[in-house]
């Protein structure tokens, strides 16, 4: 099991009050599953996958990711987890404006110490990987905002990490790349990369495998779900119809 939760708490103290963003919730989530977190403003699915990228500690319960306990490290241990095992793609891209893409890929290795040409052939490949082999030298402001995505999937593969969290990443796209950004995802988890991904769009959730609802800090509904097959024959098109 890649990652299991037992009881997992978080509570954030506002004044005199404390209010529960997360109430005792227990998941387990197998290598190479595909799954769409989702629920209203306030359900606590943001929380639960702060939690799960190591960027904040439970309030009560524990976290384990592959072997290794989580809810109980330190901040500088925390940090060392999300560089080896976990890639963030975000809503916002988060992107270094003038920087190419060879390099925004490569900047997580950067972080551990790898050798300058070893981070150039690693960032290559995962640029190759997401179809944007022939725009390395091009800056975040001369590419499209599907493409942008495409850069932000490379740079959270750059290091192999055990595990791909992705934040509303179609929340800034259209319709059509945001359904291309979905079937990069699932030819992706074809590979054998474990998703999880934090989306309120039911259309966008559909491109999972499997669908864990969250409502007042808990768990109401975790499902198995058929993905679209239409949706999933757009992995064929071809890098450059990416808008």
């Amino acid at each position: 099991m890649l990652i299991r939760t037992a009881a997992l708490t978080k509570e954030y103290p506002m004044g005199s009050t404390v209010v529960p963003a997360l109430r005792g919730v227990s998941v387990e989530i197998g290598a190479g599953e595909f799954v769409a977190v989702m629920g209203p403003s306030g359900s606590g699915k943001s929380t639960f996958m702060n939690l799960l990228g190591c960027l904040d500690h439970p309030s009560a319960g524990q976290y384990w990711l592959g072997d290794q306990e989580i809810s109980r490290l330190s901040g500088d241990e925390l940090a060392a987890v999300r560089n080896r095992k976990i890639g963030f793609v975000f809503q916002h891209f988060n992107l270094l404006p003038r920087t190419s893409a060879l390099d925004n890929v490569a900047l997580p290795l950067l972080y551990g110490n790898m050798p300058p040409q070893a981070r150039r052939e690693q960032a290559l490949k995962r640029l190759t990987q997401v179809g944007l082999a022939d725009r390395l030298d091009h800056q975040p402001t001369q590419l499209s905002g599907g493409q942008q995505q495409r850069v932000a999937i490379a740079r959270a593969l750059a290091n192999d990490p055990t595990l791909v969290l992705a934040d509303e990443p179609t929340g800034a796209l259209d319709s059509r790349t945001s359904v291309e950004i979905m079937a990069l995802l699932q030819a992706l988890n074809r590979e054998g990369i474990t998703i999880v991904l934090v989306t309120h769009e039911r259309d966008i959730a559909a491109f999972a495998k499997r669908i864990i609802q969250f409502r007042d800090g808990q768990v109401v509904e975790d499902r198995m779900n058929a993905p679209d097959d239409a949706a999933a024959a757009l992995v064929a098109l071809p890098a450059e119809a990416a808008a």
